[in-house]
């Protein structure tokens, strides 16, 4: 069962060390819109996903794989990259495009807070989508347990910081000790005042302001979904894949 007078949460990929995660259980969260995009392609069939931390590196493995067993995806600043087959929209990784298939994944925030996490004993991702699956992990963890925001840019991102309240209020079922560590009596606080309307309170993040003006409405709709698949993506190796239970 995990302490929650250890469980702590990071509020972005810059807001840490690597040798703050070492020997424990990382989960990752970036809810517009990494994370939800790594749940969907992999409930859709997806073979894995190859996080990367820059466009560099994105390259460089693509030009070393077979183009047809692999698709290039990602955004800079929101944007699909040009050249890229996607960009970093759940709805457009369907069953169609993904099943099969071995993405290789470029994101602004999400991808390199993957990166930063890999000292870690073992790393899942979350979303909203997938939310009381990783609680179920959780449950049964030995190791201190680290909440990853990734954030926007070195800053706070309300939605991700939403997240980790409602997995710490899943994981003590409404109830948080007075020795918690002051990220996870942040993130709790949160959920507790605003988790009775995740969409809207969502829609109305910094975040989402910024990505409507982009792209519309469609993906934020869709990450604000909870509970609508029980996988686990698990980081192993520098790939992630469906969680098979072994660690």
């Amino acid at each position: 069962m995990v302490d929650l007078k250890t469980l702590d949460v990071f509020y972005s990929l810059h807001s840490f060390q690597e040798d703050e995660l070492r020997n424990k259980t990382v989960v990752i969260i970036d809810v517009l819109r990494a994370s939800s995009s790594i749940v969907t392609a992999l409930k859709n069939g997806a073979k894995a996903i190859i996080p990367v931390a820059d466009m560099g590196e994105a390259s460089k493995i693509a030009q070393n794989v077979d183009s047809e067993n692999y698709l290039l995806c990602g955004e800079k600043d929101g944007i699909k990259i040009e050249g890229y087959d996607l960009g970093n929209s759940p709805v457009e990784f369907s069953k169609e495009i993904v099943g099969g298939k071995t993405l290789i994944f470029n994101t602004t925030n999400g991808t390199k807070a993957i990166k930063k996490a890999v000292g870690a004993q073992n790393i899942y991702v979350a979303a909203f989508l997938n939310v009381s699956a990783i609680v179920k992990v959780l449950q049964a963890q030995k190791k201190d347990v680290v909440l990853l925001c990734a954030g926007w840019k070195g800053r706070l991102a309300f939605e991700d910081m939403l997240l980790a309240g409602q997995i710490i209020h899943l994981l003590g079922s409404g109830e948080l000790p007075d020795e918690s560590r002051d990220g996870a009596k942040v993130a709790y606080g949160l959920f507790d005042k605003y988790g009775d309307d995740i969409p809207t309170v969502i829609h109305q993040t910094n975040h989402a302001s910024r990505l409507k003006a982009l792209i519309g409405t469609d993906d934020i709709d869709y990450c604000c979904q909870v509970d609508t698949t029980d996988i686990i993506p698990r980081l192993k190796e520098g790939m992630i894949t469906l969680d098979n239970g072994k660690t």
